[in-house]
């Protein structure tokens, strides 16, 4: 995943995150940065999911906020 292009789709999506991924806490919104390893990381210990499971949710949730 592109770094640019996730960081420009972060800044959109960000407030939409809370309500897709609700067990993600402001703090993490924080932290995350638009950066996609973090959202990847706090999505694994927020869920318990894979790195693979986490990667593809990001991917759905970003084809339809494209």
């Amino acid at each position: 995943m592109n770094k640019d292009v996730f960081g420009g789709w972060w800044k959109q999506a960000r407030g939409q995150a809370k309500s897709w991924w609700g067990q993600l806490t402001d703090d993490d919104l924080d932290r995350i940065e638009g950066e996609s390893e973090k959202l990847v990381g706090a999505l694994q210990t927020r869920y318990g999911w894979s790195r693979e499971q986490a990667e593809q949710e990001i991917e759905r949730r970003m084809g339809r906020a494209a």
